[in-house]
């Protein structure tokens, strides 16, 4: 049997609570586990139009559950009434300005949020297992580099600090209470749908298509671990059909490529897959609070699970620039 007709068995019909569905990665996710045949319900606090799940239409086949990821009785009735076998946790204040402005509403949903997700779990016996986001960032500056996961996590901004606090409140209640948890740290992603366009990729993908000059925040040599979406989507399915597994259960895993690229070689890459190859960047050299070099060693997810990237940085940007063109003109 393939692996692809081994996945559809595995999810058809499983009932699965994403929290975070209606984002960039969530989207994403979603979109693959409905095309699988599980029945997706999804935490949604606020309904965004522009979210890839709402304008692709899939919104309607998911069962949507209003509400703030701080409220436990929410998640707890939510987890017992629609008998929820896997979560996959992926909500979250993600931008890393944001949570340098304002760390309070950072902290409370990145780890309070973690925290109450997690007991309503713990008092919830259909759960099979959760799949927690975490973050490279949670890693903090590291001196050696690839990153690897029995690495210290030692964030120190905001944001950082966050995903450091969650990612091993994860951890505690796999290894306290037995559940069948497992923690992801994707590098930087990437792909149709995300529209922070104060991120790299997207805001210079929008400039380039516009035949702008792309602007660089930092002063270019900032390094960075790129994933595109799709590998990613398909380390976190490989991670919860694996939940049980003694290799899986309790543990964390980075999802990333295992090299690093400048922000002046992606966005050079960019520019030359575009029909403007003349266009060059702008370097504002004006970041503040952000590590200089980061990347990720996948070696432990293609131990335990076999997952790999399957594309390289200028294949995952090529269909990533066909979807914002086909966005961006319509």
């Amino acid at each position: 049997m393939s692996r692809e007709r081994e996945q559809d068995n595995f999810w058809r019909g499983r009932r699965v609570f994403i929290t975070g569905c209606t984002g960039f990665l969530g989207s994403w996710l979603t979109a693959a586990l409905l095309e699988r045949g599980a029945a997706v319900v999804g935490l949604i606090r606020m309904r965004e139009p522009d979210s890839q799940l709402v304008r692709t239409g899939l919104i309607g086949r998911v069962d949507q559950v209003q509400g703030h990821l701080l409220d436990y009785d929410l998640l707890h009735r939510t987890l017992v009434d629609k008998q929820i076998d896997t979560v996959f946790h992926l909500a979250g204040q993600t931008i890393v300005g944001i949570a340098n402005r304002d760390p309070s509403t950072t902290f409370e949903t990145n780890i309070r949020g973690t925290w109450l997700l997690l007991e309503a779990v713990r008092q919830t016996p259909t759960v099979r297992g959760v799949v927690v986001a975490s973050s490279e960032k949670a890693y903090g500056e590291q001196t050696t580099l690839p990153y690897l996961e029995d690495y210290p996590l030692q964030g120190r901004h905001p944001y950082e600090v966050s995903k450091s606090c969650a990612d091993l409140i994860a951890q505690s209640f796999a290894h306290t209470y037995g559940l069948a948890i497992a923690v992801t740290r994707c590098s930087n992603l990437f792909g149709g749908g995300d529209l922070s366009w104060n991120r790299l990729i997207p805001g210079t993908i929008r400039s380039v298509l516009s035949g702008e000059s792309p602007v660089i925040r930092s002063d270019g040599s900032f390094r960075r671990d790129y994933l595109y979406v799709a590998d990613a989507v398909r380390g976190y399915l490989m991670l919860a059909e694996n939940l049980t597994e003694a290799g899986v259960r309790g543990q964390p895993f980075n999802l990333g490529s295992g090299c690093a690229v400048s922000a002046l070689e992606v966005v050079r890459t960019i520019v030359a897959l575009s029909g403007n190859p003349e266009l060059k960047p702008v370097i504002l050299n004006e970041v503040k609070n952000e590590i200089l070099d980061e990347f990720l060693s996948p070696d432990k997810a293609k131990g335990a699970i076999g997952w790999r990237p399957q594309y390289t940085l200028a294949g995952g940007l090529k269909e990533t620039m066909a979807w914002y063109e086909a966005y961006l003109n319509a």
